[in-house]
């Protein structure tokens, strides 16, 4: 087995636990093996060791990503994870199963706008900003629900749940804290819109278990440290 292949397991074997910790069936967590900057012949290492869904970030990168006939499989779910900007809009909504960094009303009038001419239902996730530092992006927790009232009503997209990135490095007990704020949030939607919440990266993954994830979003546990090009 590739050293991907070996994450993989391993990863899966920490996910079995935290989730038995939790009294929970570790089958309704969903692991996205976060892709971004990773190139094709290591993702499909990963395919070939068992892996269906993986995260992107960036549109132009996907674009290359979708064309290669090694990654053209119908069993494989893509989600679009990163930040995302409206006149991008228009490229993630056929492509992508989610798309769960929706953080503005304005983002969410797009992919409905461009969702509904396409004929298409875009799904969604909103993302909380539960990480205070300015740096980061979603909506005020304290309005989400208010937020999410109206993007129900857009045609063309449909809401699924939340998002969010808990401080990253920060103690335990502040991550903890972080995410029982979204699960509190997303136990109050209406219960059609509580499908997917979807917390945990590769340094809080298991406390997102803990406290209720159904989606992981893990790269750097995988793939290892990510190589950025200038």
């Amino acid at each position: 087995m590739s050293l991907i292949g070996d994450n993989l397991k391993r990863t899966r074997r920490r996910i079995e636990t935290a989730a038995q910790r939790a009294g929970r069936d570790p089958d309704e967590i969903t692991l996205i093996a976060v892709s971004k900057t990773v190139s094709i012949e290591r993702m499909v290492e990963a395919v070939e060791a068992g892996e269906t869904h993986f995260g992107e970030s960036y549109v132009q990168e996907t674009r290359v990503k979708f064309a290669s006939p090694l990654l053209n499989s119908p069993e494989l779910t893509w989600h679009f994870i990163g930040h995302l900007q409206s006149n991008k809009a228009k490229e993630v909504i056929s492509r992508f199963s989610l798309v769960h960094s929706v953080d503005t009303l304005s983002l969410a009038k797009e992919i409905a706008k461009q969702s509904a001419k396409a004929g298409h239902i875009t799904p969604i996730l909103l993302e909380a900003k539960i990480d205070p530092a300015e740096t980061k992006h979603g909506f005020p927790p304290e309005q989400i629900l208010e937020f999410a009232a109206q993007v129900r009503e857009f045609p063309g997209i449909e809401l699924r749940g939340l998002m969010g990135m808990a401080t990253y490095a920060a103690p335990e007990n502040v991550i903890r804290t972080q995410f029982r704020t979204l699960k509190t949030l997303f136990d109050a939607l209406p219960e059609r819109d509580r499908q997917v919440l979807s917390m945990g990266m590769s340094n809080d993954f298991e406390i997102a278990i803990e406290e209720g994830a159904t989606h992981l979003r893990v790269g750097t546990t995988l793939f290892g440290e990510r190589i950025y090009n200038e």
